[in-house]
């Protein structure tokens, strides 16, 4: 007997979810990438705290927004691909009303993420340079006034390769985010739904709780994956200059030793980890209002027999 197959919904749901996520976390996010990207006169690793008092020192918090069109722009290219891409790559593994198996989600997690990485590269350098410009001497500074002023700039500058710098080492870590944090927050969710949790007998039911903290665990895992690839994505966006990703490594690696790959994990933590929990529980009540303003209409005969094998399993 068959199983509903799964709904599919907007390409761009994903993108607004994502969005109104980054909205709100976009000052932790910045001051990641500014503990990515800066490096203090004595050569020491500075502080989330250090980090955010220096830049509420520029202008107060009007500073720590800079950048937010970059974000908002970021949002509605690379996680609108990555997540429409992966919804919609579900919705036809689940053609013949069966869940894919982890693996396949993963796969196409990978995927997904990887078309995501490619579309939102441009936004990318955008927002590391908005978000680090202040950092730099007067005459070394972009001066983007908004993202599509930066867009125009980039490419009058330095031409349409530009738009590719870092492209590899942003795929890369685009495929590393989906894969840890969208296909396991599929894995929480569905893990934590039908299983009791040991010690206190407890299990959780479809709802705000259940996104939360399977969202929250997924936000750890994406954080610890994806912290050496964000860094040296970061710190080759940052720069106008020909080095290459391997330079940039090797020079980081001499100067500061392995523990500059999981530079920025704190502030990285906690952005990705509200700002995943938001963009799920987003995504969940987008999908919920979908539903009730769209309402699929479901076959008589696939319904019935839903409905006579949730009978037979009671």
């Amino acid at each position: 007997m068959s199983t509903p197959r799964q709904k599919q919904y907007p390409f761009w749901l994903g993108g607004v979810a994502a969005s109104l996520a980054a909205s709100c976390t976009h000052p932790l996010d910045l001051t990641r990438v500014r503990m990515q990207t800066y490096k203090s006169p004595s050569g020491k690793p500075v502080s989330i705290f250090h980090v955010f008092r220096m830049t509420f020192a520029e202008s107060g918090i009007r500073a720590l927004y800079q950048g937010l069109t970059a974000s908002i722009f970021r949002q509605m290219t690379y996680s609108l691909v990555r997540l429409g891409s992966y919804e919609s790559i579900k919705y036809h593994l689940s053609a013949d009303g069966g869940r894919p198996s982890s693996g396949k989600l993963l796969l196409a997690a990978m995927a997904a993420g990887g078309l995501g990485g490619v579309a939102g590269n441009p936004a990318d350098i955008l927002l590391v340079r908005m978000t680090t410009d202040s950092l730099r001497l007067p005459e070394l500074r972009y001066n983007y006034s908004n993202v599509f002023t930066g867009f125009v700039s980039l490419v009058r500058t330095e031409g349409a390769q530009g738009l590719c710098r870092g492209l590899g080492t942003n795929t890369f870590r685009a495929v590393l985010m989906n894969a840890s944090q969208v296909a396991s927050y599929d894995y929480f969710k569905t893990t934590l739904l039908h299983n009791h949790i040991p010690f206190i007998n407890y299990q959780f039911k479809d709802g705000f709780l259940l996104h939360s903290f399977a969202s929250l665990c997924a936000g750890t895992v994406a954080t610890t994956v994806c912290a050496p690839a964000d860094v040296l994505k970061s710190r080759l966006m940052s720069h106008s200059e020909g080095l290459s990703a391997v330079e940039i490594f090797r020079t980081s690696l001499r100067d500061e030793g392995p523990r500059f790959l999981f530079k920025g994990w704190t502030p990285a933590f906690i952005r990705l980890g509200p700002n995943t929990v938001l963009l799920f529980v987003f995504l969940e009540q987008l999908k919920k209002a979908w539903d009730g303003f769209a309402p699929e209409k479901v076959d008589i005969e696939e319904s019935t027999s839903y409905s006579q094998k949730q009978i037979e399993e009671e």
